[in-house]
């Protein structure tokens, strides 16, 4: 083998063995971004999950208040009202993408002003001794409760694995190739004033009507 040849050859390794280790790191990085995509979408799902089960508990909680004597009827009509406002919002999507900036805008005030209306609903009960010391409505209070911290944890949870992705498709060498591929950067839960705060639901028992 000649002198030449020999270099041509050696050259020649050294651009596939480039090759491999470029393509290599990139194949990892697609990779690593696919995982955090579905890290994403599968938190997304958990957070419609909590949120569910809150719109789940207040038809039970309706129709035991209901039975409250002359208990505010512009209450629970407010409160019957968000939830079908946020059943009209419900934001439709492919299976396992996550809602863009303004689907997750109107979902958050949808479900902002159930949670207020609950809120107001559950302080409202207050007045009713009698309505507050049944098992089931008390059941009832402590489902919502565990339900409102739910949803505070999930949204946080969401944010962060939101974050941690957004992150990574801004980041070196993923920037030149994350948009060519599909990889769009996802919305986050905005802190909107008192979404971190779960309605009140403590009540008095021994608070007397008025």
């Amino acid at each position: 083998m000649n002198k030449g040849l020999a270099i041509g050859l050696g050259c020649l390794g050294v651009v596939i063995l480039v090759v491999l280790v470029i393509g290599g790191a990139l194949i990892g990085s697609y990779n690593g971004l696919v995982q955090k995509d579905q890290e994403v979408s599968k938190q997304w799902a958990q957070v419609e999950n909590v949120y569910q089960r809150r719109a789940d508990l207040i038809p039970n909680l309706v129709n035991t208040v209901q039975g409250a004597a002359s208990f505010e009827k512009s209450t629970l009509t407010e409160v019957t009202d968000a939830r079908a406002r946020v059943g009209q919002v419900q934001v439709a999507l492919p299976a396992g993408a996550t809602p863009n900036a303004e689907q997750l805008a109107q979902f958050q005030q949808a479900q902002g002003q159930l949670g207020s209306a609950l809120s107001r609903l559950l302080v409202v009960s207050e007045k009713y001794p009698t309505l507050t010391a049944t098992q089931n409505f008390r059941d009832l209070q402590a489902q919502l409760e565990g339900t409102e911290n739910r949803i505070a944890v999930e949204r946080e949870r969401f944010n962060q694995v939101a974050q941690d992705y957004n992150t990574a498709i801004r980041s070196f060498p993923t920037v030149f190739y994350a948009a060519a591929f599909g990889f769009k950067e996802r919305a986050y839960f905005t802190a909107t004033a008192g979404s971190d705060v779960p309605p009140k639901v403590n009540f008095d028992f021994n608070n007397k009507s008025q």
